[in-house]
């Protein structure tokens, strides 16, 4: 019994573990370089600031390579 309960929670643990993966993901320039790139976490510090249209938040690291390549500033770099 104690076998099935483990098992089970293991199993509950090892699906959980993709929802805490990250699904935020960010146009920034930095603003030093004016290199901009793809980052999973809002930036903080003032080196690097957000550059995609209106602070546009993207689902997934493909939505945000497609939407850099329309950014003014990334492009023209």
């Amino acid at each position: 019994m104690t076998l099935r309960i483990a098992s089970a929670a293991l199993m509950v643990a090892a699906l959980s573990v993709p929802a805490f993966a990250a699904d935020e993901f960010y146009v920034v320039q930095d603003v030093k370089t004016k290199k901009c790139t793809i980052v999973d976490k809002k930036p903080t510090d003032t080196s690097m600031t957000v550059v995609s249209p209106s602070g546009m938040v993207y689902k997934t690291r493909a939505e945000a390579e497609s939407g850099m390549k329309t950014v003014k500033v990334c492009t023209s770099n």
